[in-house]
């Protein structure tokens, strides 16, 4: 049978059909005998169908914006369990560097539910101690074998290692291609669902020497949902939306980070330097290979604090008593004078500001938030993506159980009242831990700064904790 297509009202078809009318009127003859010109009818049917598709709709179960390490995973874990989901994103691919580089034992647990945590093993460098240094003395370690858990480590993975690796098990396993160069610019409820507006983006290079890319919208889309989720970070589109207030809850802190090759060989250890002001962190990729990330002031900065970089090369700069080399030589000198090897290649440098962020809301109704969205802390502990990663997989199997069992979407405040819950206590809003009569001087003098600095959440956190003799009421 043929199939009849049904035209909008105010479409181009409007247009061709007056033109035959108005050809129809001066010729005095029916507008079913009249004939416009071939051509004429090839343009304006031509016309019809490109903005018909500028403006098409489509259906999904969940629609996951934004496609970081937080939003993959969601998108994987909801494919997992049989929802037909759309993940989209503005930008035009993956990260480029490391960016978040640290898997918790927690976050171990939930790849290996969904058969990725013997690969990230493989691919990624392990933790099993974490030392805390004061100038060059050793003022306490912890002990990551000694947690309760299958996985009592740390695995230390470039975030653009994770990315393609989450990436190619959507497209593989699950079919799910991630469409990038998509903008969400709008969501309206339309009865038990949401309507997302979607522009679709094409790149137009501006710039000479170094192009830079600016996205000009090609056409305009609409996806109808069940639920969204919102996982594109901290300048949230979905937030926004929602007019959910995104409040800060402590002082910016600003980083200048430096990833590097050494002559010599690093163990399996991440080493915290805490200083009268600052704290520094020492994450190693592998034996000849490390990241640094020492927390620092403006008028120590180098340069200014970039976006995320997409791009797969970096630009070079003169060499001199300023250059990056020269800059990480005197942070090490001053702030790790324990630290021993050579450096031979800095890979990647860059200074990034981090805020204490924290949404009032996790969602609502049927828009919700994961990872940076939703919240932000410093980089010390690698906890934003980490409890990003447990949010996402809480959150699709509370939206499986509302779609396939026909559970209330009440449910879903739970998921709010939770994990606000676990933040409020990360970010020290319900206090800080208390010393037990185990802690030294030194650590009851840091327990303040302590917790966000752990590779940890949860009962994992708690236990750490324990071995410093710090716990929460």
């Amino acid at each position: 049978m043929e199939k009849k297509l049904a035209f909008r009202p105010g479409s181009c078809w409007d247009e061709f059909v007056s033109i035959q009318q108005m050809a129809a009127k001066r010729a005095k003859h029916s507008p079913k005998t009249v004939k416009t010109p071939v051509k004429l009818k090839a343009i304006l049917l031509e016309d019809f169908l490109r903005k018909a598709f500028m403006h098409r709709r489509e259906d999904t179960e969940v629609l996951v914006v934004g496609a970081g390490p937080v939003g993959m995973f969601t998108a994987l874990w909801l494919a997992e369990s049989g929802i037909r989901v759309k993940i989209i994103d503005q930008e035009s691919r993956t990260a480029a560097h490391s960016y978040a580089c640290a898997l918790h034992p927690r976050t171990l647990e939930l790849l290996d539910q969904v058969g990725l945590a013997e690969e990230v093993e493989e691919l990624g460098h392990r933790i099993d101690t974490i030392a805390f240094y004061e100038d060059r003395v050793r003022r306490a370690e912890l002990k990551l074998a000694e947690l309760p858990v299958k996985y009592p480590c740390v695995v230390v993975l470039p975030q653009s290692a994770l990315e393609s690796l989450l990436e190619q098990r959507l497209r593989l396993t699950r079919r799910v291609e991630v469409d990038w160069n998509c903008r969400l610019s709008g969501l309206k409820m339309n009865g038990n669902a949401i309507v997302a507006t979607i522009d679709k983006l094409t790149e137009t290079a501006t710039g000479y020497v170094v192009p830079e890319w600016a996205g000009v919208v090609q056409k305009t889309l609409h996806t109808r949902a069940d639920f969204v989720v919102g996982a594109d970070g901290h300048n949230s589109q979905v937030r926004a939306c929602l007019g959910i207030e995104y409040e800060q809850v402590g002082n910016p802190e600003l980083f200048v980070v430096y990833e590097f090759e050494l002559d010599g060989k690093l163990d399996h250890e991440m080493s915290i330097v805490l200083g009268d002001h600052t704290t520094n962190v020492m994450w190693p990729f592998s034996h000849h290979k490390c990241r640094w990330s020492f927390q620092i002031f403006p008028a120590d900065a180098p340069g200014n604090f970039p976006v995320k970089d997409r791009r797969a090369f970096s630009i070079g700069e003169a060499p001199g008593e300023n250059d990056s080399r020269h800059h990480l030589q005197r942070l090490l000198q001053q702030r790790a004078p324990w630290f021993e090897g050579n450096i031979q290649e800095i890979d990647w440098a860059t200074d990034i500001q981090f805020e204490h962020r924290l949404a009032n809301e996790f969602g609502r109704e049927r828009c919700w938030l994961v990872g940076d969205a939703a919240h932000q802390t410093g980089p010390v502990g690698m906890q934003s993506v980490n409890l990003g990663l447990r949010e996402g997989a809480d959150l699709a199997a509370k939206v499986k159980r509302i779609l396939r069992e026909k559970v209330s979407p009440e449910l879903l405040q739970t998921y709010n009242r939770d994990h606000r819950a676990d933040w409020q206590h990360l970010l020290g809003l319900k206090g800080a831990p208390k010393p037990t009569i185990k802690a030294s001087p030194w650590i009851k003098e840091h327990g303040a700064t302590i917790p966000e600095c752990l590779p940890a959440s949860g009962e994992e956190l708690t236990s750490l904790l324990g071995q410093l003799g710090l716990e929460f009421e």
